[in-house]
């Protein structure tokens, strides 16, 4: 016996699509009206999903606790595996000294905060992206701003935004993969049209986040720099997307875009260092210098997170690594219980792929570097336990946030309001990001959001007569901007900026932001289904 999700449960689409708003709604009231700390926020919204669900769309209580259940396992792992590992990481650089190190390093290329944006929280975040992903990018850039000495709210909220350039070719390219799978689209023709969409992004965020970081007139101050972070990025990204597919992108414009800026200061620097008010000047412009290896020796975590996480990423592998180190549970009571609106029973499978995940590959890149950094296993255990403690709201925001989501995915709330955007006709294409954007700002996932959406993306602009690979792609495109308001993320964020407990100023931080971006993007896959056709790759 399966149950199958209502789409429309009441007398109206209207009345429908106003009740499936109100968990979302609740925890926007919740962080930025009633300035919730985030637990509290995700508990609550998940209170107010179970009661829709179960009053309104039906779904029997015990199916509705299952699936925010299978959610919150999810939440823990692998999504806290990779979190808490990518922080410890982080912590073991602090607490060895090696910090102090790459904090002069960073100085001796620049002094300038805005210059330090560009390379930790936009080259070397979309470079973490492509290997890593997961909030681990958001987790490490915000917690070295922070370290540096930026103020936590922009340590974390400009890394939130920073992260969104790179989420759609994140972890190795795996939310096009999905997309491709889910669509029926050819991988090759996606990875070309999210490539033609997203550089335009990529090279307006940097001049975007310095401007928001320091002001007009500062960011013209170093508008060259700027220009060389954004357009490099920019052009090795559409270059890897159209011509070495998706896997790539991230890893490629991240790197490239470092080095380029890196080997520019060589030859220019601003006339004036620009800091935050009230900041020593004295302890922004120290420099000292350090040996080659000293430098090496401080940044072995990075190197060696880098060298695993890309081995991690490696089919054969992580095949091998799943043969080796793999648990597959059928969820008790759900596993073929559930059904899509269709009818189809779902799988709902626990993995613990505890060998093959990205959380294990910084585990093992962390403990490595121990004798590297002379840290002894002793005291890296205690600063691990401290590391679980600093994040123990975060864990419990991230789990019930994607109890929420698996609960509004399962319900049928989320394809409610798929439905109401899937009917709005020729003018579909604009909303088609809008799609992506709710669905990763559910999920906190760009590839949660391709699976959820991809399918329906494509039958709905079939039937208006858009080419799908526009609306499908659009769905990758505007998930990415999502991202800096996802619950999950914004937990993330908080617990690497140091602002745990003050959620709500980090949302009320990027919501701004991420709507801005997102009429940017709508407005240019609209343009791509009916105007600039051209522009639109053959399948």
């Amino acid at each position: 016996m399966t149950w199958t999700p209502i789409i429309n449960p009441m007398p109206s689409m209207i009345l429908s699509i106003l009740i499936a708003l109100l968990p979302i709604l609740t925890i926007f009231w919740a962080l930025i009206i009633k300035k919730m700390k985030g637990h509290h926020a995700s508990i609550l919204a998940t209170l107010v999903a179970f009661l829709i669900a179960f009053a309104v769309y039906q779904m029997p209580a015990k199916l509705a606790v299952l699936a925010t259940l299978y959610g919150f396992i999810y939440g823990l792992f692998p999504i806290c595996w990779i979190i808490i590992n990518a922080l410890f990481l982080f912590n073991l650089t602090v607490k060895s000294g090696s910090f102090i190190v790459i904090r002069h390093f960073i100085a001796s290329i620049t002094a300038d905060r805005r210059l330090q944006v560009l390379l930790i929280a936009f080259s070397f975040g979309a470079f973490l992206e492509g290997t890593a992903g997961y909030g681990a990018p958001v987790a490490i850039t915000a917690a070295m701003l922070a370290g540096l000495g930026f103020k936590p709210l922009y340590a974390a909220g400009i890394c939130l935004i920073a992260n969104t350039a790179p989420v759609a070719f994140g972890s190795v390219g795996i939310p096009i993969s999905v997309l491709s799978q889910v669509s029926g689209l050819s991988e090759t023709a996606l990875s070309q049209m999210v490539g033609r969409t997203l550089p335009i992004l990529s090279f307006v965020l940097p001049f975007y986040l310095i401007t928001l970081l320091a002001g007009i007139k500062n960011t013209k101050a170093v508008f060259p720099a700027i220009f060389v972070s954004g357009i490099s990025f920019a052009l090795l990204q559409w270059f890897s997307s159209n011509y070495l597919g998706p896997t790539l992108p991230d890893i490629i414009a991240g790197v490239g875009s470092m080095l380029a800026l890196i080997l520019f200061l060589k030859y220019w620097q601003p006339k004036h260092i620009w800091h935050f008010e009230g900041e020593q000047t004295a302890t922004v412009s120290a420099k000292k210098h350090y040996s080659k290896q000293q430098l090496l020796k401080a940044f072995s975590p990075f190197l060696l997170l880098t060298l695993f996480i890309i081995l991690w990423g490696l089919s054969p592998i992580k095949s091998l690594l799943d043969q080796l180190g793999s648990i597959e549970i059928s969820m008790p009571g759900l596993h073929q219980v559930l059904a899509n609106d269709q009818g189809v029973p779902l799988s709902k499978i626990i993995r613990f792929n505890y060998l093959s995940t990205p959380g294990t590959a910084i585990l093992i890149a962390s403990l490595l570097s121990l004798p590297i950094i002379k840290f002894s296993f002793k005291a890296a255990l205690s600063t691990y336990v401290a590391t679980l403690l600093q994040l123990k709201y975060a864990i419990l925001t991230i789990s019930f946030i994607m109890g929420f989501a698996y609960l509004l995915n399962d319900s049928g709330i989320t394809l409610t309001l798929a439905m109401a955007m899937a009917n709005t006709g020729k003018l579909f294409p604009f909303f088609a990001p809008i799609l992506g954007w709710l669905g990763v700002f559910i999920t906190g996932s760009d590839t949660s959001s391709n699976a959820l959406f991809g399918k329906l993306q494509y039958e709905t602009a079939s039937k208006i007569g858009v080419n799908p690979v526009v609306a499908v792609a659009a769905n990758a495109s505007g998930g990415v901007v999502g991202k800096m308001i996802s619950p999950q993320s914004i937990a993330v964020a908080a617990a690497g900026g140091g602002l745990i407990g003050q959620e709500s100023q980090l949302l009320r931080f990027t919501i701004k932001h991420s709507l801005i971006l997102l009429f940017m993007i709508s407005l240019l896959v609209f343009m791509q289904a009916y105007v600039w056709e051209w522009l639109v790759p053959t399948t």
